[in-house]
């Protein structure tokens, strides 16, 4: 299945603010994010991605029809790097999850945004590890940096000097 990445634009806000929240979710049987008493669990950026120029949203979507596989949320805000990019939050919808699909968005979002990049799995997810493990290390022919819980790598043109 080819995917690509559409930038979430304004009339997509509610669109990804669900997503989000399903995301959520899903994470909260491993990390230590709670759910307010209205059923939803708060994110204090989110407003930010469609305000802030070092915050950016994509939808990902099947090439041909344009159907929804799930999201990704990119920012400047780094832990160990003095420059670059994270991953905030990443999703594939589970109906269309070990199909290839989330390792093609992480490549296409890699490429798009060139040079340094740290990665923080979701606290507590061992799979969200082995996802990430498995991408970085394929992409970067091993060239990267695991510490403090974080993956630190550069993408494929300037990882030899990492």
């Amino acid at each position: 299945m080819e995917i690509k990445l559409e930038q979430v634009k304004l009339e997509g806000k509610d669109v990804l603010q669900r997503l989000l929240q399903y995301s959520l979710f899903e994470e909260s049987g491993t990390d230590l994010n709670e759910m307010n008493s209205d059923g939803t669990f708060a994110y204090e950026w989110f407003d930010h991605y469609f305000t802030d120029k070092d915050r950016d949203a994509y939808f990902i979507k099947e090439m041909d029809n344009d159907k929804l596989l799930g999201f990704v949320m990119v920012n400047e805000h780094l832990e160990i790097l003095k420059d670059g990019h994270s991953i905030a939050e990443f999703m594939v919808i589970p109906k269309y999850r070990r199909r290839g699909i989330g390792k093609k968005a992480a490549i296409h979002i890699f490429e798009k945004y060139k040079g340094n990049w740290e990665i923080k799995p979701s606290y507590g997810s061992e799979k969200a590890y082995l996802f990430w493990e498995n991408v970085i290390r394929e992409y970067t022919g091993d060239r990267f940096q695991y510490k403090n819980s974080i993956f630190v790598f550069q993408t494929v043109e300037k990882a030899s000097s990492l």
